[in-house]
């Protein structure tokens, strides 16, 4: 084989992995939510994005199930809580990244290196504007006082967010206070929780409660909604509030990934995560999902602007997914159905 062929196999070679360059994603969230951004990663990469989606507990039992024959080198999902399951189940591999490093704060990613926040959510007190006044809230604790009887809409014990606020509330005031303020929610709850978030501030809307407890997102998606203009005139007749900015400040959590231990694309895995969190990509989820970003050198829409700033708790959110068991406990023991 003489030289001018040899060098014709090898760019042969080197296009055909180019060609083959791949990375696989499983993501929690949902198509329309990912895809695009999946799409524009290949488009400046040149690495091809192969996406399964399903509901995030479906996912990580498949993962545990496939195990090294995992075809997954990426898992995407949403709340802390999840990511130390699955952390804890075994499917994360550590990474370490001076890009994701930089780019996101220590508290929104695992200490271990093993997953990381993609963009967060604030899950805070949402009010009817026609009953209540803002001088009237202030904490997280304080929805267990009286003056709240019968007033609060929230949904199930069985939901992730509201173990990772009780879980939060945990680690700020300790597991007995977080049990007598359970027992106290549930008793200032105006219905037995049914719904989503969206249902809850309906619902408060509606009158049949004063306060809904609800992420942020969800109401940036109601106020723009194009199809049922109930929702819009819904969030409309409820107002933003941000518990505990004199303290610890407001509860947040994330959507977030990690890099799969039995990755057969490591390398692509990581440059997507990179990707993930450059200011193009934390723009967008701003913009498109209406969350704000983990980086703090992206923009946010001029909807959530609008929501004005707020302190968020620092606190690590590995400790979410650390207090979860307690958390439902303490839930179950209230009566929180």
């Amino acid at each position: 084989m003489n030289l001018k062929h040899l060098a014709g196999v090898l760019i042969f070679m080197m296009s055909a992995n180019v060609l083959a360059s791949e990375v696989n994603v499983y993501s929690g969230r949902k198509e329309n939510l990912i895809k695009p951004l999946l799409d524009r990663f290949t488009a400046q990469t040149g690495i091809k994005t192969n996406l399964v989606t399903a509901s995030a507990d479906k996912l990580l039992t498949r993962l545990k199930n496939e195990g090294r024959n995992t075809p997954a080198d990426v898992f995407i999902t949403v709340d802390a809580g999840r990511l130390y399951r699955a952390k804890q189940a075994g499917v994360f591999s550590s990474v370490d990244s001076e890009i994701l490093n930089t780019a996101v704060p220590d508290h929104l990613r695992d200490p271990d290196g093993q997953w990381v926040g993609l963009s967060q959510r604030a899950r805070v007190i949402f009010y009817a504007k026609d009953r209540v006044k803002p001088e009237q809230l202030s904490t997280y604790e304080d929805l267990a006082s009286d003056q709240w009887k019968r007033k609060i809409c929230i949904r199930g014990s069985d939901n992730i967010y509201n173990q990772s606020l009780v879980a939060s509330l945990i680690a700020a005031d300790g597991a007995e206070a977080a049990q007598q303020w359970s027992n106290k929610l549930v008793s200032n709850m105006a219905r037995p929780p049914k719904g989503g978030d969206r249902d809850q501030i309906k619902a408060a809307a509606a009158g049949q409660c004063d306060l809904a407890i609800a992420n942020t997102y969800y109401y940036g998606a109601m106020l723009t909604n194009k199809n049922d203009p109930a929702q819009v005139k819904a969030a409309q007749a409820m107002g933003v509030f941000w518990p505990n900015q004199q303290g610890r400040g407001s509860h947040v959590n994330i959507s977030g990934a990690g890099v799969t231990k039995y990755a057969k694309n490591p390398q692509n895995a990581l440059k997507l995560l990179e990707f993930l969190v450059s200011e193009e990509s934390q723009k967008w989820y701003a913009e498109v999902n209406f969350e704000y970003p983990v980086s703090g050198s992206a923009e946010i829409s001029e909807l959530v602007k609008s929501w004005g700033s707020f302190k968020s708790d620092k606190l690590n959110l590995d400790v979410l997914g650390k207090n979860n068991a307690e958390a439902v406990r303490t839930m179950d023991r209230a009566g929180w159905k």
